[in-house]
């Protein structure tokens, strides 16, 4: 299993200081804590995309760019990377060139993201939220996909003989994850490509995880891209550590009771019962996090939200150490005597695993690789079993 960090990128006043750092200074810690983090063994850093304060994370592959030239072995990813309001062409451009400039140290996650205006700012309409993932998906598989793109559909221009530079690395597309944590659309998405699927779930009780989960393996299973537990899951959680976990506690609570994505809203105490918060000692948060493999099976990322809230950057680079040096190995090791086969997959697949497979499956290079077709309004390969139906869907929110 992979263990990494994800980060949110919020400016926020620390609470116990009243210091704020301006734009340029919270762009700098977010580099400063991917580099520490792959220099303490994590294996994935992901920022999120946002286009509005308190947030900074606006151009996620400059940032992914640069890290790929000054770190080693760590994944780069995006915790959020908005497939509804970006223009499919520029992300195939802009994730092929990172998946080249990193040499394929990489893989991104598609979301819708969680701010409404983000929409009209870009000339969406946020009614076409669902519609807008699904076409601008297809499309972006088939530029990665295929040489030469003749397209046409309903929420940009149409394409004649477009070629998308540059190609993926080796012939082979990035890896996708698609994050979603209320939509079974996407869960579906996810399993008809046989993709990914990321719950972020630091907002919601284990039983929706485990509803979302099980729907999404029961369609990869469905589709035919193997077994239910052979689907690619992650999910997201939060902790805050010290050796004693009174000091954690007594620590964090003003940056919990303040911070801009839950602050003055539940309790701490309430909100570590109900979420996959969970502040303490570093004993407490393996207990905790090695009980979700039976709640949502084997799951191949566990991603951390470790820099919010205004902490100070020697906090998180604190609990950077702590998560990589006390608490991963341990789950690691937990994690890996819970797979329940050799051919459940140990973590996502890299790279070079994907250009293996296409070389076997005589694809690597090739015009086409995998299936191009939209799994609600396009048209299904050759062969593709048809996706769910509007009443399956409506049986996963049930």
């Amino acid at each position: 299993m992979q263990f990494g960090i994800f980060s949110v990128s919020d400016v926020t006043t620390d609470p116990t200081t009243g210091h704020t750092p301006d734009d340029t200074e919270r762009v700098r810690n977010m580099l400063t804590i991917a580099r520490h983090a792959d220099e303490a063994g994590l294996d994935v850093f992901a920022t999120g995309e946002h286009h509005n304060p308190p947030f900074v994370a606006s151009s996620p592959t400059t940032m992914l760019g640069y890290l790929a030239g000054v770190t080693k072995h760590i994944t780069l990813s995006t915790a959020t990377t908005l497939i509804t309001t970006n223009d499919p062409v520029r992300l195939a451009e802009e994730y092929a060139m990172l998946q080249v400039i990193s040499d394929g140290r990489m893989d991104l996650m598609m979301g819708r993201g969680n701010t409404g205006p983000v929409y009209p700012w870009f000339g969406k309409d946020i009614r076409e939220g669902i519609p807008l993932a699904i076409e601008n998906y297809a499309l972006l598989r088939r530029l990665w996909t295929e040489d030469v793109v003749d397209w046409e559909g309903k929420f940009r221009t149409p394409l004649q003989g477009f070629t998308s530079t540059p190609r993926p690395l080796d012939g082979v597309p990035p890896f996708v994850w698609h994050g979603s944590i209320r939509s079974p659309e996407i869960a579906e998405q996810a399993a008809f490509y046989g993709d990914g699927f990321l719950h972020n779930n630091i907002f919601w009780p284990m039983h929706h995880t485990r509803q979302m989960v099980r729907f999404y393996r029961q369609r990869f299973e469905h589709y035919g891209h193997g077994r239910a537990d052979q689907a690619i899951v992650g999910l997201g959680g939060q902790a805050f550590m010290r050796k004693r976990s009174q000091d954690a506690w007594n620590e964090f609570r003003p940056y919990f009771d303040n911070a801009p994505v839950y602050g003055h809203g539940p309790s701490m105490e309430d909100f570590t019962q109900q979420t996959p918060l969970t502040v303490g000692s570093p004993q407490q948060v393996i207990d905790r996090y090695a009980s979700f493999v039976e709640e949502v099976g084997y799951y191949q990322r566990q991603l951390f939200l470790v820099d919010h809230a205004g902490l100070p950057l020697k906090t998180v680079l604190e609990q950077i150490d702590l998560l990589a040096g006390e608490v991963v190995p341990e789950l690691r090791r937990i994690a890996e005597a819970k797979r329940p086969a050799d051919d459940v997959p140990a973590n996502p697949p890299s790279h070079a695993e994907r250009v293996a497979a296409a070389a076997a499956a005589g694809e690597a290079g090739a015009t086409h690789v995998g299936d191009t077709a939209d799994p609600y309004t396009g048209t299904v390969a050759e062969g593709t079993q048809q996706p769910a139906s509007q009443h399956t869907q409506q049986e996963a929110r049930a």
